[in-house]
């Protein structure tokens, strides 16, 4: 990883501290109580070691300060718990916001989006790559002040007893931030390969599990046990290499840490056998000062070990942040009105105009375009065409998930001047896989806010969830579980399609939705959609060709451009690309 890109995403990290920056504060409140407490303990003992050896005080007249050292061990140990339970709940509340974010960039940019990927990176992305920041938020980053209030402190109470044992501590001090960062570097580098890796297993493993069938009518089930095991071999050997870059980091700081203090221990003890002298005020090298600095000098390089344990949590948090920060990087959008958009009011009749529309990617680059078309209201449209020729790139525009140049038109006045919200919310949709986020089928089917209760019964039968409904114990109440599992595609397909009936709308919008049914489940979807298109205008994506006689008119799509209109009798009748396609199926089908 460049430099330059190591240091914008730990930027942008700390810019997410801000999220949770009450936490942060009491975490470094409770730390610097710890350096007072870790000084005032270190004193107090010192204190009294000196009081007893050299100055021979009764025990009995000690009992004070004794009781003040055991209050500091106690306080201390409080105030570590409590420190370590802010550290948590700060990253727990920076995770949910990041997780919250993510998951609302994902809906504002649509399927075309959550299709790109693999599933199992995304899954990657939204839970392991967010939970690995924990230890950052958490621990690292309340680690960082203590690494600077308690050897500050330290210093500051060193210096007026004897500015030599000060001298070496702080010459020893900037060794170990130095090589820490120079491991860092390599370690920041293999943990983000290492969850590069590991969201390429995870997309892998997911997308075999859920083609097994597929690979076992092939027999490749062999092949692809072998290639997760490379994949699996290689993530082994990456985390192998954070581990290792993790303890040399530890190693590094135990060495120079221990060469210090060792520094320490001969200055004084060469000190009080006569053979130095310097480093004191005029009264010698008292051993109240040796007692208090060789206590001090653990306690001094402590932060920075424990900054040193932490330091892989920023290695691992800079490589999990290398996709976040790029996913929820603001696109290369137009700056937005400064007067909020109106609403796109309810409407009865829909005109949808298109001039010079060119759907693109989010980078810029087209994918379906020119197009010129209006459709009226009323008009049911089929629109037909090989795969890739951006008919679903032309429905998920029209919702609002890809962005657009050119025109588009809504009963004369650019769609651009509504809110996209408010536009959507004259939409009613049914995809290719049908996704049901309720409990129950009942939650399910009146999902939207604006769903027509009262032409719920009616609506089941239309779909064919009536044919079904006697087979649930608790009839629409039946919870579907954890994906519907309850309810074969074809099933659930039809609760989708009986679910986009009861909401109104004015536009109709269809992709695929009888693709990978079986035939008794298309029959029964196809039969309600017929229906339910004559009550709006619609929008068909289609590959069955069979079905389109009794519609307005079909559109062909090839390479991005709509290259054939007209009906379906005349259509099949002149030479061009809609016959070619009636031509192939039915030389698929014979």
């Amino acid at each position: 990883m460049e430099k330059s890109r190591q240091r914008q995403l730990i930027r942008w990290l700390k810019q997410q501290s801000t999220l949770a920056r009450r936490w942060l504060r009491l975490a470094a409140l409770l730390g610097s109580l710890s350096a007072a407490l870790i000084i005032a303990q270190a004193w107090l003992l010192a204190d009294l070691l000196w009081r007893l050896i050299t100055l021979h005080t009764p025990r009995e007249t000690l009992l004070l300060p004794l009781l003040g050292l055991l209050g500091c061990f106690v306080l201390r140990a409080l105030f570590s718990a409590a420190r370590e339970r802010v550290g948590f709940h700060c990253g727990r509340e920076i995770r949910r916001v990041m997780r919250q974010q993510v998951l609302d960039r994902l809906q504002a940019r649509g399927p075309a989006t959550i299709q790109g990927r693999p599933a199992g990176s995304w899954a990657t992305l939204v839970l392991e790559q967010i939970d690995d920041m924990q230890d950052y938020y958490a621990r690292y980053l309340p680690q960082m002040t203590l690494a600077v209030t308690i050897p500050l402190g330290i210093l500051l109470t060193l210096l007026p007893i004897n500015w030599a044992a000060a001298l070496i501590l702080l010459v020893a001090a900037p060794l170990i931030p130095l090589f820490m960062a120079l491991v860092g570097m390599g370690a920041a580098d293999a943990n983000r390969r290492n969850f590069a890796a590991l969201a390429r297993l995870s997309g892998h493993f997911l997308d075999r599990l859920r083609g097994m069938e597929t690979i076992r009518l092939y027999h490749r089930g062999e092949a692809e046990t072998e290639a997760i095991r490379t994949a699996s071999e290689r993530f082994r050997l990456r985390t192998m290499d954070v581990l290792r870059l993790a303890f040399l980091s530890s190693a590094v700081l135990e060495f120079f840490a221990s060469l210090s203090i060792a520094v320490l221990a001969v200055y004084f003890g060469f000190s009080y056998l006569g053979e130095l002298n310097f480093g004191h005020y005029g009264q010698g090298v008292t051993l109240f000062a040796g007692f208090l600095a060789l206590i001090l000098a653990p306690e001094f390089f402590q932060p920075l070990r424990d900054l040193g344990t932490f330091y892989h949590a920023k290695a691992q948090a800079v490589g999990a942040a290398d996709a976040l920060f790029t996913f929820l990087e603001p696109d290369d959008e137009p700056p937005p009105a400064t007067a909020p958009r109106p609403s796109l009011p309810p409407i009865d009749a829909l005109t949808l105009e298109a001039r010079d529309w060119w759907i693109t990617a989010r980078d810029g680059t087209p994918l379906v375009g020119p197009l010129n078309f209006t459709l009226r209201p009323g008009q049911r449209i089929a629109i037909v065409g090989q795969s890739g020729a951006g008919k679903s790139s032309l429905i998920q525009a029209l919702m609002g998930f890809l962005p657009c140049r050119g025109s588009l038109y809504i009963n004369g006045r650019p769609l651009a001047d509504y809110d996209p919200d408010s536009w959507r919310q004259q939409l009613s949709w049914v995809g290719q896989n049908p996704h049901l986020p309720g409990e129950t089928l009942r939650e399910n089917l009146l999902l939207s806010p604006r769903a027509n209760a009262g032409a719920l019964e009616s609506t089941l039968a239309l779909a064919g969830v009536s044919a079904f409904l006697p087979l649930l114990p608790a009839g629409l109440d039946t919870p579907l579980g954890d994906q519907a599992v309850r309810l074969s595609v074809g099933q659930a397909q039809r609760v989708a399609v009986a679910r986009a009936l009861l909401t109104p709308a004015a536009l109709l919008l269809l992709d695929e939705p009888s693709a990978s049914l079986d035939a008794d489940s298309e029959r029964h979807v196809m039969r309600a959609l017929d229906a339910a298109s004559h009550q709006q205008t619609t929008l068909m994506v289609t590959h069955q060709l069979q079905h389109l006689s009794d519609w307005d008119e079909v559109w062909v799509m090839r390479d991005g451009q709509i290259v054939q209109r007209g009906d379906c009798a005349t259509l099949q009748h002149q030479p061009g690309p809609f016959r070619d396609l009636l031509r192939a199926r039915n030389g698929e089908d014979a």
